[in-house]
Parts: structure tokens; C-alpha cells; sequence
């Protein structure tokens, strides 16, 4: 999930990012699939067993209703959810277009199916209305709710849905599978947090969830938002030559984020809980999927509940807008774990992305084969990196064995083999892969020059970049003319050529987000960086759930080096209400904080509901001040001077040029 606010301690403003359809159709258009794009995608539509029919009908089963058309909007009347603008192009019966993988476009007609289903006689799921799933399990008189989507109007409109057509009934509980923000983003839309604080309604979560899930998009949150607009390509018009599917669903909202804390979190495999005379077992899985994860079995229904640990597709072991590498060897021991604890007892697997299936044998064999995935690509990776392959080299060789890379669910809609292997390397051996030459490579612009000049100057590369581009080599033509662009960004001849190779690889792309990745980068080259809007990385509830350290930690992360160069400022700040002091010293330029008392140069009094309005941009630090919220001592002048030190980073920087 992307979401949130800016740090506007320091005087920023929140912004979001524009929907696809609103964006300019002006500047240089997509192309055409080339013949080359053409054959690839014909080679891995004979590959694979398009005839294969079961997840159409798994995806299809139990469908109670749906609206006939689903536009989702805020208070303001802005989109939040607009599954129409791909409903105009993707329809279950046509086939996929040139410029389409088929086997991405055969996932895209999959989660194209929306609405409210049945999955068992008193579990029930939401699906298509926002990139994950909302489940609701029917209590003897009340809802739980299974994880809640992204946005507090797609969960309220999943919760209309389903009062609409299996009656009113109130939430008594709500269980969040792991700590991702489109898996507890939407639960303002389905409870309210006063009934959450009488004990009305409980809700559930793995240990260390709130630690992760207030954390995650936080100090390297601008970075991961700016990657995010090229993984999931919020900016892609939606049609064949632009955003067609995410992997896990068809794309990310846009709508307002929130976050209720857990008021239990399991700390335990085989913990159960009863309510509403629903039985629940947790199995806990960290450092999975995510961080803090867990899977929910519901043994009176013999139905398991996979969370996000095995999903209709192979997974991201390192997710492409940025994250701390996951562990593939963990992740195949959690599942195998599954099978041996839960796989008698479960006839029907559902989980919080894509549809469910049913029937024992079939659910065992899927869960053995989602093992092997990531098994496989451990232990293969491994090996090849103990035999001295590089991350680059292994993710070139593996290969998975037709048993496993023949599986539909396997497919790499949203992690990739050749990605993931690179993780694994990652994990284990780091960023450098051994070769001096890339201990302390030169800058890209620097190296750039170099490599042009080597190679005979712009004009010669371009001249074979076009040779080898006619020949489908969009790989290489991509990586010489990455040189070109980069020695000199106002070689526009260069840049669309770069576009159109990008392009082409976007076109055959399986993943969902390589897809993005490659199409957002030929919408820069030839339409320029974009300036509206902005992705934050903190939300109101977020902020209210950061301790002051982790806020300080991420101020750290903010301070200009060499404006604090030479410089020694403090500032003790004393919050009221948690009766908690802290000393913050600007020294050898670094930014440190303590709870030990000290004398600084200013001190400021003040709630920790004053410092969260001030984050979320309610307010100004000045304001507060004035207005009599902020109680100052000591220097003024430091106060001004030591929030001078700090810089916001600029949202929009430069990936594909320079």
C-alpha cells in the first residue's frame, strides 16, 4: 500500500498522486507491438495450457451478486476505486492483445471478477473491489472480519455489499493478517474505534504487527513511494498499451487510509480464540511475506485462511518499490508447516488476494507446489551463488522445472523468478558480487560518458542500437542506449529509442509491476518527470501510533549534512502528557536524541497531540507556538535555526535520466 502524510513538522504538505485517467494525453504516443514482441508472447502462449479452464471457475464460484458498475468514490466525490476503466477493455472472452502478455492478461480477466461471493456456507468474500480481499466470517450474531482492503470507502463499500444482500449485522471482530497497509487500511470503513475502545469489537493481529506496520513506509518512505509509481503505475492510462493488472489484483486505490490498533496480538502457533461462536487457530509466520504475518484456520468449517503466504502467483522475495529482503527458506518451512497442521483438517483454502479453492487433494498439491517455488528458488540460488555465480548470473540461469513453472499459480504475475533469485543472492551475500570493478564503481552519469566515448560516441551507439532493436534485442538496446541517456539527457533521438525498447519489454512482460516498471520508464523519457502530487508515508492514525523515538528517527533522516556541518544545536523536547522528555543534539552532523537530561538550548513543552497535528499538517510548529500549544524556553532563535538544518527530499527525483 502506498499511503499517508508527509512530515509537516517541518512545513510540508501532503499531496497525492492524480488517477490515470486525469493524466495528459499529450507528447509522444505508445507504439505498436514489434513482430519480435509478438513472437515472444505467441512462444509462452504455446507453452503454457491456455485450455485449462479451473481458476475461471474457482474465480467465478459462488458469486452472489455485483454491482454492474463499480466506481468507488470519497466524501468529495474524488475516485477511489474505479474498476471501469479496465471493464472497457478486458472481458473474460477476448483474447489478449498484441501488446499484452497472455498470461498476464488471462490474471487480469481472473481478478476482473468481482463482487460478493460465497466461499463457504458462513464465510464470505469481497473481491475486485480494491487490490486485496475483505472476508467476512458470519458469527452467530455478528461479522469477523478478515483483513479489511486499503481504503476506508472500498471497506465500507464491501461491507454495504454484503448488508445488502446477506443482511445487517454488526462487527465484532477483526483480524489482520500481517502488516501491510492494503490489509488494515480500510478498517475505519467497517468499525468504529469508540466500539473498539469499549470492547464492543476486538481486533487481532500477529506479534510485532504494530511495530511493522506503522514502521515499514516511514524512514525510507519517500524512496519506496517514488519506486511505487513505477511498480504498480498509478500514471499508466488503462488500456492494452498501458496498465492492464498488479499481479495481486487489478491495481492500488486511492482513497484515505487508517489504522485501529490491535487489541491482542497472538503470540503463538496453535493460539485459539472463540468469537461470536466462530473458532479461530492463528499460525504464526514471521519474516514470510511480510514481517509479522500469520495464517487463520477455522476448524469448524474445515476452511484455512492463507493470508497473503500463498497466493495465486509467485510472490515478491524482494519487492520491487523497495523493502528489507524476505526469506524464501522461511517462507517454504511456514507453508510446509501448513500442510502438516492444518492439511487434513481443510477443504477449502481462500486467502486475501485472488480466489479460493476447494477440495482436499487439490488444496494439499497446491500448498506442496507454492512451497517448492520458494524452496526451489532457495536452494537453487544458493547453490549456483556457492558454485561464484552473481545475483545478475544466477537470475539468468535458473530455470524452474516444468512441474513448478507450468502451474498457473506459480506464474510470476507480481514476483518474478529472475528478481527473486537476485534476492536470495541479496540476502545472503549483500550488494557487491565479489568482482573489484564493482566495489567502487563510478556514478552512473560518469560512467556514462565513459562508455559512449568508448563506444565510438552517441551517433555510432544509436546507430547500432537501432540494428539491434529490429532484431528484438530490446535488453541490450536498452542497456547501451541507458549510457547514452545518461551522458547526455537532451539526446531526444536516444530517449525514444530507449522508450520504445522499454516498451516492447513491457509489452512481454508476465509481472504485472515488471510491466509498470518498464512502461512508467518510456512515459518519462518521453513525457518528462512528473510534478503533480506526491505520495506521503504516513497517515493520521500512523502518526498518532509512531513513538516520539521512531519520529525522531525518521527527522534523522532529514538533516541536511552540510548546512549542520561545523554546528552544535539542542533542543530538549518535554511532552506533558506521556511525562517523557527528550534531548535532541545536532552534532558532527547527525542528529541523535536521548531520554537523559541535559541542557540544550531551547526547551519546548508540548503534547504529543500537538506534535502529531503538526506532522499531519493540522498545524504549524509557529502556530502551536502562538497559539499557546507550544510552551518555549530558553533560545527562540535555536528552535528556528535547529528546524532549518532539516530538508524535506524532493518526491519526483530523476530514475530513468539523470
Amino acid at each position: 500500500m502506498l499511503a499517508g502524510s508527509a512530515l509537516a513538522w517541518l512545513g510540508w504538505s501532503p499531496g497525492v498522486i492524480p488517477a490515470a485517467a486525469a493524466q495528459s494525453s499529450t507528447g509522444t504516443q505508445p507504439k505498436p507491438a514489434t513482430a519480435a514482441t509478438k513472437a515472444a508472447n505467441d512462444a509462452l502462449r504455446k507453452y503454457l495450457n491456455f485450455d485449462d479452464k479451473e481458476d475461471f471457475e474457482n474465480a467465478a464460484r459462488g458469486l452472489i451478486a455485483k454491482p454492474e458498475t463499480l466506481t468507488i468514490r470519497d466524501e468529495k466525490g474524488g475516485i477511489v476505486w474505479d474498476l471501469e476503466t479496465y471493464k472497457k477493455f478486458i472481458d473474460v472472452d477476448k483474447p489478449a492483445p498484441d501488446t499484452v502478455n497472455p498470461s498476464l492478461w488471462r490474471n487480469a480477466q481472473l481478478c476482473m471478477q468481482y463482487g460478493l461471493f460465497k466461499v463457504h456456507d458462513r464465510i464470505f468474500q469481497v473481491r475486485g473491489y480494491d487490490l486485496a480481499n475483505v472476508t467476512f466470517v458470519q458469527g452467530e450474531t455478528g461479522w469477523i472480519i478478515l483483513d479489511t482492503g486499503s481504503n476506508l470507502e472500498t471497506g465500507r463499500a464491501a461491507y454495504d455489499i454484503v448488508s445488502q444482500h446477506l443482511g445487517k449485522r454488526p462487527v465484532l471482530a477483526v483480524v489482520y493478517s500481517h502488516s501491510h497497509g492494503d490489509h488494515f487500511g480500510g478498517v475505519r470503513g467497517l468499525v468504529d474505534e469508540a466500539d473498539v475502545r469499549a470492547g464492543k469489537v476486538q481486533i487481532f493481529a500477529p506479534q510485532n504487527f504494530t511495530e511493522h506496520a506503522i514502521s515499514e513506509f516511514v524512514i525510507a518512505g519517500n524512496a519506496m513511494g517514488r519506486r511505487g509509481i513505477y511498480m504498480y503505475g498509478p500514471l499508466l492510462a488503462r488500456n492494452a498499451q498501458g496498465g492492464v493488472n498488479a499481479g495481486l489484483g487489478q491495481t492500488i486505490g486511492h482513497g484515505n487510509s487508517g489504522l485501529i490498533l490491535p487489541t491482542r496480538e497472538i503470540k503463538k502457533t496453535g493460539e485459539e480464540i472463540v468469537i461470536d461462536g466462530v473458532r479461530m487457530v492463528f499460525q504464526l509466520t514471521p519474516g514470510t511475506e511480510a514481517p509479522a504475518e500469520m495464517n487463520t484456520y477455522l476448524p469448524q468449517f474445515r476452511a484455512m485462511w492463507m493470508a497473503e503466504n500463498t497466493t495465486n502467483t509467485m510472490h515478491n522475495v524482494l519487492t520491487l518499490r523497495g523493502a528489507q529482503v524476505r526469506n524464501a527458506l522461511n517462507w517454504a518451512k511456514y507453508i510446509n508447516e501448513t500442510i502438516d497442521l492444518y492439511g487434513e483438517g481443510t477443504d477449502v483454502k481462500f486467502q486475501a488476494h485472488h480466489w479460493p479453492m476447494w477440495g482436499n487433494d487439490k488444496i494439499i498439491a497446491y500448498w506442496k507446489k507454492q512451497r517448492d517455488l520458494y524452496k526451489y528458488m532457495h536452494d537453487q540460488s544458493v547453490s549456483l551463488m556457492n558454485r561464484g555465480y552473481t545475483g545478475v548470473e544466477i537470475s539468468n540461469i535458473i530455470k524452474l522445472p516444468p512441474e513448478l513453472d507450468k502451474a498457473w499459480f506459480n506464474r510470476g504475475y507480481y514476483g518474478s523468478l529472475k528478481h527473486d533469485s537476485r534476492a536470495v543472492y541479496q540476502f545472503y551475500m549483500g550488494f557487491y558480487d565479489g568482482n573489484p570493478t564493482t566495489l567502487d564503481q563510478l556514478p552512473p552519469e560518469e560512467a556514462a560518458k565513459k562508455y559512449v566515448d568508448y563506444m565510438g560516441g552517441a551517433t555510432s551507439v544509436l546507430q547500432k542500437a537501432k540494428a539491434d532493436f529490429d532484431k528484438g534485442e530490446y535488453r541490450w538496446v536498452a542497456e547501451a542506449l541507458k549510457h547514452v541517456v545518461f551522458a547526455d539527457p537532451n539526446n531526444k533521438e536516444a530517449k525514444e529509442l530507449l522508450a520504445d525498447s522499454y516498451e516492447q519489454m513491457g509489452y512481454q512482460a508476465e509481472s504485472g509491476p515488471w510491466r509498470s516498471v518498464y512502461l512508467q520508464g518510456a512515459l518519462e523519457l518521453r513525457r518528462g518527470l512528473p510534478s503533480a502530487g506526491s505520495i506521503d508515508t504516513a497517515g493520521p492514525d500512523t502518526i498518532r501510533a509512531m513513538p516520539p523515538e521512531m519520529t525522531f528517527d525518521y527527522l534523522a533522516v532529514q538533516l541536511d549534512a552540510q548546512k549542520a556541518a561545523g554546528k552544535k544545536l539542542s533542543v530538549t523536547m518535554d511532552f506533558s502528557d506521556l511525562k517523557e522528555a527528550y534531548a535532541l543534539i545536532v552534532e558532527n552532523s547527525v542528529l541523535n536524541y536521548s531520554k537523559k537530561p541535559a541542557t540544550t538550548d531551547a526547551k519546548l513543552t508540548l503534547t504529543k497531540a500537538t506534535f502529531d497535528r503538526i506532522q499531519a499538517g493540522e498545524i504549524t510548529a509557529d502556530k502551536a507556538i502562538a497559539a499557546g500549544d507550544i510552551k518555549v524556553e530558553g533560545r527562540k532563535e535555536a528552535v528556528t535555526e535547529f528546524v532549518g538544518l532539516f530538508q524535506k527530499p524532493p518526491f519526483w527525483f530523476n530514475i530513468v535520466t539523470p
